[in-house]
């Protein structure tokens, strides 16, 4: 039973959460790219990776019931609020309200403004419904309609006879997103797509039913001795990502301490437009006893290849991630493969220590036979691959040890360990080391790393975290790896090194400012070079400067500077962007809008900003080149149920008089973006 001053406090904050401007449900995911998300530096969609953590985030966990693994998972709290916050719970019984975390020690008001949308407080009251009545009667649910389209022709639209790459779709692209869910109970919906370029079309022969894309999940927790029942899509996270790492990697990033360690969160909803990296099937955890947890999952997929054959057999030179499927080439590649998984995970959890063993199989229905390259010597080949690993995790006070050993069958190994410390409540520590066989094979591996897959790699990671006080902080990491083989672009064993400083002040909730460093050296092939194998060091260095200030509780604005400098072969390139952002608040309209000029000598220099989307949508564009940068985006709410999303914006060059290439090419300098969204809530 909570003491008199517990709920005295409690009371308090209730009458108080107004006056003291707490967020309400929204999610911040400027917020998450600057802090959390790891640095981008790499030629990879970070838009779809990003919406899929954003996705997994818009479920909210419940505080009276979420585990340690679960309130990791949010990469918000460290070790210290995680213990306070269970032994709360353990010594006062169920939150009232999410405020009630203002009475935990360590939780003060920027924590407690990062966490609230991420979380709930539910009571015991809706399990008398049946479930059918509970998902009928569940305010967390929305249906989303979202469009937007380039508004320049592109070549591939044009149709031209002579052009072999045509789009065989309209420039159109839509997708559509419904989702009812309710914490530690259940969650459905479904998520269907036409990207631009692509057609519907009703043909079963194609494996094409409508929309190119149709996603769908039904979840169910907490039955009984059944932890979790998934049919449809999902994703699996286990152990630290070395064999089953679904969900998403944040890797390396400005928040130094809590993204190191993966979070042992079991099967998840799959909701993401990312078209790949999920199963497809059904997936089960039970706990026949209290310490003992068995998972088991199957999944089979179509995914997409490039198919050839040779005298007396069919194979698989590549796999295509994209999921785009516009042109003939592409639509010859979509699913041409049937690809199955299984596997089991069996966990034990006893107080303090958690330990597991994974299995986990894939085969293709054509055996993967790619075209040789220096680099990818080492690369899969085959029609089946197997892992096995082996996990543990122990938790002592505020000191938590992380751990998994993997091994592809017949093939390498893994090894990742790693340990997360509060040695005060003001310092933060976090240390990694990685070692990665350049044989070992995870197709959904997705662990800690410097290359963007677990394979050919070793390294060491230090990350630390000092707040002085409630107004500044500092905090960093440096990480030390090395790449025993040859990678893509870097055709020599090699070594590397990156470092990255962040100091934060917050005086209070109207000023946020931050200050950030970061450098990364490694090789990178020689253009200029004589030889065939010759490279050389690639120094990246990337400066920020950023402000946001809110001048009223409805008008604030946002200021940044980013610069960047890359040394190789002798030669010194630079870029930056300048960027304006304003936004307001009247009545039911949000307004935000953004100027920006940019100006890089090369592609190294690129400089990617997030961009302000429509909700649960990622915008994280590179400026490259010499331009302008603008956008604005309008939300209306119509009313309690509805809300409505326009956002229109531009890039315009001065450096060039085409954009783009082979098909995606838009004569003339300028481009423009048309996006509208509906998100209505039953």
């Amino acid at each position: 039973m909570k003491t008199a001053l517990t709920i005295l406090i409690t009371t308090s904050w209730f009458g108080m959460a107004s006056a003291q401007e707490y967020p309400e449900r929204e999610y911040d995911l400027e917020r998450l790219s600057e802090e959390i998300f790891s640095i981008q530096d790499q030629d990879i969609n970070y838009e779809m990776l990003y919406e899929n953590l954003a996705q997994i985030l818009s479920n909210p966990i419940d505080l009276n019931r979420a585990t340690e693994e679960q309130l990791r998972s949010l990469y918000i709290l460290n070790e210290i609020q995680i213990n306070n916050l269970i032994a709360y719970r353990n010594e006062n019984g169920v939150l009232l309200s999410v405020y009630e975390l203002q009475a935990i020690d360590g939780y003060d008001e920027n924590t407690i403004s990062k966490i609230i949308p991420f979380v709930t407080v539910s009571s015991m009251d809706g399990k008398m419904k049946s479930l059918i009545q509970r998902i009928r009667d569940e305010e967390n649910n929305y249906l989303l309609i979202r469009y937007n389209r380039t508004l320049e022709d592109k070549r591939g639209f044009l149709n031209n006879p002579n052009f072999t790459t045509n789009y065989e779709g309209s420039p159109d692209r839509f997708n559509s997103r419904f989702r009812v869910a309710r914490a530690n109970d259940f969650s459905l919906g479904f998520t269907i797509e036409k990207d631009a370029g692509e057609t519907l079309n009703w043909s079963p022969k194609n494996k094409q039913y409508g929309f190119d894309y149709n996603s769908f999940h039904v979840q169910l927790l907490n039955k009984g001795v059944f932890q979790r029942i998934s049919v449809g899509d999902y994703q699996a996270q286990f152990g630290q990502g070395l064999v089953l790492g679904g969900g998403f990697g944040v890797g390396k990033g400005s928040e130094s301490i809590t993204t190191v360690r993966r979070s042992n969160t079991g099967f998840l909803p799959y909701t993401s437009l990312n078209e790949s990296g999920y199963f497809r099937g059904a997936a089960v955890s039970l706990q026949p006893l209290k310490k003992l947890t068995l998972s088991g999952f199957l999944s089979s997929n179509w995914i997409d290849g490039a198919s050839g054959a040779d005298s007396t057999n069919l194979f698989l030179s590549s796999i295509s991630s994209t999921g785009l499927h516009r042109t003939t080439n592409e639509l010859l590649k979509r699913k041409t493969v049937l690809e199955t998984n299984y596997g089991g995970v069996i966990n034990y959890s006893h107080q303090s220590l958690e330990a597991g063993a994974i299995f986990h199989q894939t085969q293709f229905s054509i055996p993967i036979r790619r075209n040789s390259t220096l680099y990818n010597q080492f690369y899969f080949q085959g029609s089946h691959n197997t892992n096995v690993s082996l996990y543990v995790n122990y938790t002592w006070n505020n000191m938590a040890f992380f751990s998994e050993a993997a091994h592809t069958l017949d093939r390498g190994n893994a090894y990742v360990a790693g340990l997360l410390t509060s040695l005060t409540p003001y310092f933060d520590l976090a240390m990694l080391y990685r070692n990665y066989d350049r044989d070992f094979h995870s197709f959904y591996g997705n662990a800690f790393s410097e290359n963007t897959t677990v394979q050919n790699e070793s390294g060491y990671y230090l990350g630390w975290k000092y707040k002085f006080d409630k107004k500044h902080l500092l905090g960093g990491y440096v990480d030390f790896f090395q790449f025993p083989w040859l990678r893509y672009n870097g055709y020599a064993p090699s070594a590397g090194h990156e470092w990255l400083v962040r100091y934060t002040y917050q005086p209070d909730k109207s000023i946020f400012f931050f200050l950030q460093a970061r450098e990364e050296s490694k090789i990178k092939n020689s253009i200029e070079s004589s030889t065939l194998y010759g490279n050389e060091n690639g120094t990246k260095r990337n400066y920020w400067i950023n402000l946001d200030y809110k001048l009223s509780p409805n008008f604030s604005f946002k200021s940044r500077a980013q610069f960047s400098t890359y040394d190789f072969e002798a030669k010194h390139t630079s870029g930056f962007a300048l960027v304006q952002d304003l936004n307001f608040k009247w009545k039911r309209i949000s307004l935000s809008t953004r100027y920006a000029l940019f100006d890089t000598d090369d592609f190294d220099n690129r400089q990617y900003v997030y961009e302000k989307d429509v909700w649960l949508a990622y915008s994280f564009p590179f400026y490259n080149g010499i331009g302008i940068r603008n956008y604005v985006l309008v939300q209306y709410a119509l009313n309690t149920k509805i809300d409505i999303w326009i956002r229109w914006s531009r890039i315009q060059y001065a450096d060039r008089e085409t954009i783009g290439s082979g098909s995606e090419t838009i004569e003339g300098n300028s481009m423009n973006d048309v996006k509208l969204q509906a998100r209505i809530r039953f």
